[in-house]
């Protein structure tokens, strides 16, 4: 796959409304409120209340006042918050398979495949927020089996990969989970912990750091 397209599409946060993606563009002006939002701009919306302020602030009134619309118009998709909840976090882990997964994957080269990993996570920002605000939320029971699913998944992915790369299963293994620990503490020190931020040559510059060290040549 072509680097250039990759990366031209890690760099838009407000992503297009798509079958599998998991941002839509709103203009509730020129539909009526029973049908001018979906289900799924409810889902975007939580989780850009999610990113924004965590779990527990998830509320159907505030989502309502925000999208400019009543409670009747969730309750036309939604029994409950959880079943939002549930929707929403859905939406983030699919977004995460197929659109990210699922085209690094068709790199055949798995050299080439691991560069553009960790290219192409490294700029999906609004996914990391909700990751970071997920990571605060670990004790919520909609929560936990989203979280530990992901992180199967893209540990064994990466664990493929790295295989697929040369590595033995052991340290393939080992290297996969030292990677996937890195991406997941990098996110609590800048949005748990709240640690200066780099600036884009700085973070550039870890990200190459990063493939120069833990992908073999």
């Amino acid at each position: 796959m072509d680097r250039t397209i990759l990366r031209r599409q890690s760099s838009c946060v407000d992503y297009k409304a798509r079958r599998s993606g998991y941002h839509t563009r709103m203009d509730p002006s020129q539909k009526p409120e029973r049908t001018r939002l979906t289900a799924e701009d409810w889902e975007v919306a939580a989780l850009q209340m999610i990113a924004d302020q965590g779990v527990g602030a998830l509320a159907v009134e505030a989502l309502a006042r925000q999208l400019n619309v009543t409670k009747g118009s969730f309750y036309w998709h939604f029994r409950t918050r959880e079943a939002l909840l549930q929707a929403a976090l859905e939406r983030w882990e699919q977004y995460g398979e197929n659109e990210v997964l699922g085209q690094i994957e068709q790199i055949a080269d798995p050299h080439q495949r691991l560069p553009e990993l960790f290219r192409r996570a490294a700029h999906e920002v609004q996914p990391h927020r909700v990751y970071a605000a997920l990571l605060k939320a670990l004790d919520h029971p909609l929560v936990v089996p989203v979280m530990a699913r992901v992180s199967q998944r893209r540990t064994e992915f990466l664990n493929t990969a790295y295989r697929e790369a040369g590595l033995p299963p052991r340290e393939a293994l080992n290297r996969a989970r030292l990677t996937y620990a890195a991406y997941v503490g990098f996110l609590q020190l800048n949005f748990t912990l709240g640690l200066p931020r780099l600036n884009h040559e700085e973070f550039d510059a870890y990200v190459e750091h990063m493939i120069a060290t833990l992908i073999p040549a």
